[in-house]
């Protein structure tokens, strides 16, 4: 099974093109499988839209979803479209998020941090001026966060787990316990990571995590999916299969895919 469950469309303000064209971009390049799953609101917010560019405005929320429901319709028999949502983790917030999401018909949400200690974590400010003692304790906050997302029962996927290095390649060598720790947590939580190709577009270069990572996950019963992060349609299912072969080089045996917000396994 071919498949990408991660995608993006002109909605969230800083991708390409729309729901239909990420769909027969899908379809072109033989996948199986397509997740849409735009950046969601800040739904905590009291403004429409919160962050311009960043993410979709509260008041699009419900005709995204609407709209593609209606292309699973369209296109069944062709691909099978899934109803995703990429959502941001905050630990004050999630609880709201949940009852929101309980709302609407998803196959699966995608947990992402975004935010560490109230900055973007693709902001390249916050490595100016920073000792190795300063990026190793926003290490540890950052995989606490994504332990506390796992936690929260709100999310099926972890998005990018390493994505804080995306912009400062030096953060992969900063050490901390705390990342095998974190890892083991959800090992030991049944979490779903997934493998996010979207990296090598970033400074960092690479996929979203890094092997050592993905070792450490094997080991301790991570379960892993695929997503491409892409925000423009060419880039759906980009790089899959080395993706495949690196995971059954490292030793993992399935890949975990969602319907329904039902966990399911298929062999890699």
């Amino acid at each position: 099974m071919k498949f990408d469950y991660h995608t993006h469309h002109e909605r969230c303000g800083h991708a390409q093109d729309t729901i239909e064209d990420y769909i027969q971009a899908a379809i072109k390049n033989d996948l199986q499988m397509i997740g849409i799953s735009d950046h969601s609101p800040f739904f905590a917010s009291e403004k429409d839209m919160a962050l311009p560019g960043i993410a979709m405005a509260k008041s699009e929320f419900s005709s995204y979803v609407e709209e593609v429901v209606k292309l699973k319709e369209k296109y069944r028999g062709k691909i099978e479209v899934l109803l995703g949502v990429e959502s941001d983790f905050f630990r004050d917030h999630y609880p709201l998020y949940k009852s929101i999401y309980d709302q609407y018909p998803f196959d699966y949400i995608i947990g992402s941090v975004h935010f560490s200690n109230e900055s973007n974590i693709f902001d390249k400010r916050r490595w100016e001026n920073v000792t190795e003692e300063d990026v190793r304790k926003e290490k540890e906050h950052y995989y606490k966060l994504i332990v506390e997302s796992a936690e929260s029962g709100v999310f099926d996927i972890l998005g990018h787990i390493d994505a804080m290095k995306g912009y400062y390649p030096d953060f992969t060598n900063v050490h901390t316990p705390e990342v095998e720790k974190a890892l083991k947590r959800l090992g030991e939580v049944e979490a779903t990571i997934e493998i996010n190709t979207s990296g090598k577009n970033k400074d960092c270069g690479g996929w979203y995590p890094a092997n050592d990572m993905l070792e450490m996950a094997c080991h301790y019963g991570v379960g892993v999916t695929f997503g491409s992060d892409a925000h423009w349609p060419s880039r759906v299912g980009e790089d899959f299969e080395e993706v495949r072969a690196k995971l059954k080089e490292i030793g993992f045996k399935n890949w975990t895919v969602f319907r329904e917000r039902k966990k399911e396994f298929v062999e890699l």
